[in-house]
Order: structure tokens, then C-alpha cells, then sequence
């Protein structure tokens, strides 16, 4: 059963030092932000863009995970849930840390910029979209749903670990279908808004799959690393088994293999095509220095984690399978700066010191609040609820 009770002695002086130092990384990182902002404001909100949407698609595909144990059941589900649950919860502060940004629109999108928009026919055109009011009014509902999704989510599994039945565990899977449906909709137009937007005459049918499979990958990702630095601690060492980890290496391994897969699909028919409307895209990302970037997430995003996540030995190794996880973290995360960067630098490649504060400031404050959602309630899944309903 799903129960909230207070962490063993040794797992909660874990977390207690853990947060601790995400805090003072936080605070450090927020300082250095601020004097950022202050000598380069622009540079600040692009660096706060790529690193808050990393974070972002963390908590966001922990709540997909979820939503599919929701949906399949599972052990692996049922050991991980409250480390997925305790992500997802994040929605909230996401949403907060969202505020930001809306300072920022008219020096990250070209469609905020009336100026900008009273020279560009196209731009005039899409204006009934792409306009700040109706911006902020769609990003609400997007973290309406997210929240409202994990709340409910939360409700149905207290009720099935309260009242095991397989009525409750059928309304469960119900309901994880919608939200899983509903995430894939508003993430669709998320992606759209917060980056495909940033290049207003481009666009891409399936970008917002890409972006998508990109946080269901880099949330697994997360979940192993935590699982290999927790797991030999009580509850977890109770839950975690080798094929607990096995079953979670496969899986990340059928994640990173769908997110190649439509990474090239969409390269290919947009190349294939050649419409400049869409090559754009690519040819802002292929020259000026910023060709080395996808051949790095090749490598590290690709071929080097298929390989190994092809050994048996290796899933069965916590410490192994956490390393090919960190890797596809930082791929994912060169990913998003690959995709948000060249926008503002087509020419020339450029890095500043405020891509490597930000995303570490924005992942302490995340860090601290996971460990105060994890340290609250240290949870024992339903796995007698779960296997018996199916």
C-alpha cells in the first residue's frame, strides 16, 4: 500500500545533507545569475530558457511514467513510484518558475516584438496565435492540466492503496489514459509555443513528439541515477531487485531508440524536402561552429548508449546503468541548448558563462524541493493492488 511514513534514520541523513547542498548551490548559482542579468539581460533569459525546459521535462516525464504504470502496472512502477510521484508533485514550482519568462518574451520571440511583426507579412499572419495575451493564457491551462493530472493521479493511487478493488485499479488506468492523452496534446503546443516559436517561419509536424520523447528519456534517465544512489538504503533496498534495474534499463533503452527514431524521421523528410521554409532550421544548426553539437549528441545521445545498454551485465549493474543515464542527462540538456541557442547566434557558435550557472541553479532550487517531497512521504507501492487488478 501507498502509505506516507517517516524515512529510516541513515536515507533521511541522506537526504537532509543532499538538500542542503542544493540549496547552497542554489543560492550560490541565484547570486551569479543575478549578476548576469545585470551585465547581459538577454543572455540571462536565453540561458534560463534551455535550462528551465531541461527541468521541466523531468518533472513532465515523470508524470508520463506514472501515467503508464497507471496504465500497464508493473514492478518497476511499483518501486519507483514514489521517486516518480515525488518529481511530478514538481509541476507546481514549475509553473512558478515559469513566471520569469513572461518578462523576458519581447527579447526571446520575434512575434512579441511589434516592431519586429510591423515588417513581416508572415509574422502579421500568425499574430492571432502568436501574440503575448494569448501566449500566457494557453501556457496557464498547459500547467492546469499538468497539475491537475498529478493531483488526480495521486488521489486515485491513495484510493486504491486505501480500498484495493479492481473497480478503483480500472478507474485508475481510465484516467491514466486521459492524462496521458492530455499531456500529449498540450506538450504538442507547449513545444510549439516555448521553442518551435523562437524560429517563427519554421515549423515541424512532428517537433513536438521529438521534444516529448526528449523529457520521457531524460526522466527515466533521472529515476536511474536516483535509484542506483538510494537504492541501498531502506525502503529502497526492500524494492529495489536486479530485475527491478534490468526492467529499468530496458526501458530507457526502448527511449532512447524512439527518441532517434524521430529525431530522424523529422531530419529526413525535412531534408528530403528542402523547402527553405523548413531547412532553416537545420542550416542555422549545421554551420557557423554548431555542427560539432549534433555529432557529440550522436555519440553520446545514440550510439554509445545503445551499445551499452544492449549488455545484460550492465542493466544488471545500478552504478553502470547510472552512468549511461547521467550521459543521456547531459545529452539531453546539450540537446535543448543546441535547439534554443542558434536562434539568437545563427553565424557564429558562442557560449557564455551563464549556460553552465543557469541550468545548475534552476536544478538546485529543483533538487531541494525533490528531496522535501521525497523526505515527506517515503512511499511502499501498491503492488498487491496493481498485479491484482490485472
Amino acid at each position: 500500500m501507498i502509505e506516507s511514513r517517516q524515512a529510516p534514520d541513515e536515507l533521511k541523513s541522506l537526504l537532509d545533507r543532499v538538500q542542503r547542498n542544493a540549496l547552497i548551490v542554489g543560492g550560490v548559482g541565484l547570486v551569479l545569475v543575478i549578476i548576469g542579468a545585470l551585465v547581459n539581460l538577454d543572455q540571462a533569459f536565453q540561458s534560463y530558457l534551455f535550462s528551465y525546459l531541461f527541468w521541466l521535462g523531468i518533472t513532465l516525464g515523470c508524470l508520463v511514467w506514472l501515467l503508464i504504470h497507471g496504465i500497464t502496472g508493473g514492478r518497476w512502477g511499483d518501486a519507483s513510484h514514489s521517486l516518480l510521484e515525488a518529481s511530478a508533485l514538481l509541476v507546481v514550482l514549475m509553473a512558478a518558475l515559469f513566471i520569469p519568462l513572461l518578462f523576458g518574451l519581447n527579447r526571446l520571440y520575434l512575434w512579441a516584438q511589434p516592431a519586429v511583426v510591423a515588417v513581416d507579412a508572415l509574422l502579421q499572419h500568425k499574430q492571432l496565435y502568436l501574440n503575448v495575451p494569448f501566449f500566457i493564457i494557453r501556457a496557464i491551462i498547459y500547467f492546469v492540466v499538468w497539475a491537475g493530472t498529478i493531483m488526480l493521479l495521486t488521489r486515485w493511487w491513495r484510493r486504491l492503496a486505501q480500498q484495493p478493488s479492481l473497480e478503483i485499479a480500472e478507474r485508475l488506468r481510465r484516467f491514466s489514459g486521459i492524462g496521458l492523452a492530455l499531456y500529449g496534446l498540450t506538450m504538442t503546443f507547449a513545444a510549439i509555443d516555448w521553442l518551435m516559436s523562437l524560429d517563427p517561419h519554421w515549423y515541424s509536424t512532428i517537433f513536438g513528439i521529438l521534444v516529448a520523447s526528449g523529457q520521457v528519456c531524460a526522466a527515466l534517465a533521472f529515476i536511474i541515477a536516483v535509484v542506483a544512489y538510494l537504492g541501498q538504503l531502506p525502503p529502497f533496498s526492500d524494492l529495489i531487485t536486479e530485475r527491478i534495474i534490468m526492467d529499468l534499463g530496458n526501458l530507457l533503452l526502448t527511449t532512447v531508440i524512439f527518441w532517434t527514431y524521430i529525431a530522424f524521421v523529422q531530419f529526413l523528410i525535412i531534408w528530403s524536402a528542402n523547402l527553405p521554409e523548413e531547412v532553416i532550421w537545420y542550416l542555422d544548426r549545421l554551420e557557423g561552429g554548431w555542427n560539432w553539437i549534433p555529432i557529440v549528441l550522436i555519440f553520446i545521445h545514440v550510439i554509445i548508449p545503445f551499445f551499452m545498454l544492449l549488455s545484460s551485465d550492465l542493466k544488471r549493474n545500478p552504478r553502470r546503468l547510472a552512468a549511461v543515464a547521467l550521459m543521456i542527462l547531459v545529452a539531453e540538456l546539450l540537446n535543448l541548448f543546441w535547439m534554443v541557442a542558434p536562434v539568437f547566434s545563427p553565424q557564429h557558435f558562442t557560449v557564455h558563462w551563464l549556460d553552465f550557472v543557469m541550468p545548475v541553479f534552476v536544478g538546485g532550487v529543483w533538487t531541494a524541493a525533490f528531496v522535501w517531497r521525497l523526505r515527506r512521504q517515503v512511499a511502499t507501492p501498491p503492488v498487491e493492488a496493481v498485479d491484482g487488478a490485472g
